[in-house]
């Protein structure tokens, strides 16, 4: 069976990621065999969402009935019921369920009832609390499909212990993503000289290790000292794979939804309030406003040093009609030219402007000119791709230390005919 669970956590209290571990381990103690632990992160631009916007899935040998009873069991004595915005799903399936759920729940947006009429056609077993929200991350799960797929292991706190300051000896984890990147990543941000993976809210993790398989993963928590974790848990997960991505075109962008958009930069980019960086580009006479926040830090330097008629490729979320950017490739750098007055050929002085149209005049001498000085100038941005630091990113999008995106060769495949 596949047993589907969501949307158990608060901003100030449990992570489904870790009632899934008590629940696997649960599932065990009661004589059945799990198989997978697998996390499912959907669209990041959902708004209801705690942090991650993540579901869990377990893949299970046992007793339906057993086992969606204590799921059930479960998500009632650890979910924060609290939380006006908690809002629980548990779906046990025998199989999984048709993937076009998932790719739209990844990309796009789903109600409670698409997700009720999937369960109903598969006779699930299956149960929402409150206003049932969580029977669309649940169903989700189990219809995920990871044509990607990477990993990571999760440490969760002695509960005694939650919102206490957390044990984790910084260099310890800086001599971790040193052994073993780029097999893992986001453990820190090196050049901000900031950790990723130790997260700040008052919820069970303790850290979590990124990377391309459950050796590399172990490896890397092996060289991490920190007080001893109640749990550990290695989960496959669609993190860092960019399955939330489509193809876009400027002018056709869904607010909520994640793009990669090519076009020419048209606007020279401009340095706003808080430091947030914007610039235009234009495909087809239709244009869009890409943004670069402050998070991002060093990735707004690229990002000014764009000029009109460069080309790009730009990938984000378009939100408030924006995108966000995510990361950029440069594709081809324009050539960039300064104008000046000329110099008067009588006296060797620069000359001004003699009105709107009318050329130049020598302020001196009273020679007149038409033509302004023209000069090509140096420009040090190279073409390729560029990321922001792993202090931005978000859990879906894919670093460049997995490779760089094929643009020639379509980088997505369009959504399921299914949900055009």
């Amino acid at each position: 069976m596949l047993i589907g669970v969501d949307d158990t956590d608060s901003p100030r209290s449990m992570c489904t990621t870790y009632l899934g571990a008590v629940l696997a381990r649960r599932l065990i103690r009661a004589g059945m065999r799990v198989c997978e632990a697998r996390i499912v992160r959907l669209n990041p631009n959902v708004t209801y969402k705690t942090r991650g916007n993540a579901a869990i899935a377990l893949s299970v040998d046992g007793d339906n009935n057993y086992a969606f009873e204590i799921a059930c069991q479960t998500v009632e004595e650890l979910a924060d019921f609290a939380c006006g915005n908690t809002n629980p799903g548990v779906v046990v399936v025998e199989k999984p369920q048709d993937p076009a759920f998932y790719w739209r729940a990844v990309r796009g947006f789903c109600e409670i009832s698409d997700a009720i009429e999937i369960l109903e056609s598969a006779g699930a077993l299956y149960r929402g609390y409150k206003n049932q929200r969580g029977l669309i991350g649940a169903t989700a799960a189990v219809a995920s499909e990871f044509p990607d797929a990477t990993f990571e292991i999760l440490t969760y706190r002695q509960p005694d212990r939650w919102g206490m300051p957390r044990e984790v000896k910084r260099e310890s984890l800086f001599a971790s993503q040193d052994a073993t990147f780029p097999h893992t990543w986001d453990t820190v941000d090196k050049e901000n000289d900031v950790v990723v993976c130790v997260p700040h809210t008052p919820d069970p993790v303790l850290f979590g290790i990124r990377g391309e398989g459950p050796s590399w993963v172990m490896i890397a928590r092996s060289i991490i000292q920190s007080e001893k974790p109640v749990i550990e848990q290695i989960w496959i997960t669609n993190q860092g794979t960019d399955a939330h991505l489509l193809d876009g075109d400027t002018g056709k962008l869904l607010e909520g939804q994640s793009y990669q958009v090519r076009g020419i930069v048209a606007t020279t980019p401009i340095t706003g309030k808080g430091g947030h960086v914007s610039f235009v580009i234009r495909h087809h006479d239709r244009e869009v406003r890409c943004m670069a926040y402050e998070p991002t830090k060093n990735f707004r330097q690229v990002v000014r040093q764009l000029l009109p008629g460069d080309e790009v490729v730009v990938i984000g979320s378009y939100k408030k009609e924006s995108i966000n950017l995510e990361k950029i490739n440069i594709v081809t750098i324009a050539s960039a030219i300064a104008s000046r007055p000329p110099v008067c050929t009588a006296c060797n002085k620069r000359m001004t402007s003699d009105g709107k149209g009318k050329g130049y005049k020598c302020k001196k001498c009273g020679v007149h000119g038409t033509e302004p000085e023209v000069r090509k100038i140096s420009r040090t941005l190279l073409t390729g791709w560029y990321e922001v630091p792993s202090t931005a990113r978000r859990h879906l999008a894919k670093p460049l230390c997995r490779g760089v995106p094929d643009i020639k060769q379509g980088y997505h495949l369009a959504p399921p005919t299914s949900l055009q």
